[in-house]
């Protein structure tokens, strides 16, 4: 399950999950039908034929929770400096503009903690701590807001070639039978 702004399980969630299944591990002892399972606890079939092949394994411990699944490499602390040094820019990082991409929010991550992590790691977890992506809107400071807007009026309609309509007169691919 994926949700929107946690990534991932609460605490007390997690522990609800796990009574799910252990109740389904009861009625795997009992020979319940999967389907049957599945429509009482609400879940999908899927689930539960995963469930029960880790019943077959491993008896009532292959149900048991294993931990959180995406637990972040850094620390709430940690990832507090991080913030400070995201916050000096990336020039004070040795980069020439100011943009931050995941590859380089990484390489920071690498220098000063001393951790891998992917790409996609950095991207976890950026967004389970509230960031988001953004894309600078590239204006010249020189632009001239009033002279785009004439220009956008005035010039581009000249400049701009008509579009050929379909209909009579106009090429197709079906043309008449010629006698």
């Amino acid at each position: 399950m994926r949700y929107a702004q946690g990534g991932g399980l609460t605490a007390g969630q997690q522990a609800l999950r796990e009574r799910v299944r252990m109740e389904a591990g009861e009625r795997f002892a009992q020979g319940v039908k999967t389907a049957v399972i599945a429509r009482d606890l609400r879940v999908s079939e899927r689930s539960v034929e995963r469930w029960r092949r880790a019943w077959r394994e491993s008896g009532m411990r292959g149900l048991e929770a294993t931990g959180l699944v995406n637990r972040s490499k850094l620390s709430a602390r940690q990832f507090a400096v991080l913030e400070e040094l995201l916050a000096q820019g990336p020039a004070a990082h040795g980069w020439k503009d100011q943009r931050w991409t995941l590859a380089r929010v990484k390489t920071v991550i690498g220098r000063h903690f001393h951790l891998t992590v992917s790409v996609a790691g950095v991207w976890r977890l950026l967004h389970r701590n509230g960031w988001s992506w953004q894309c600078p809107a590239r204006r010249a400071m020189e632009r001239d807001e009033h002279a785009v807007r004439l220009w956008k009026k005035d010039v581009w309609p000249r400049v701009e070639t008509p579009r050929r309509r379909s209909g009579p007169g106009s090429a197709s691919r079906m043309r008449p039978v010629s006698r």
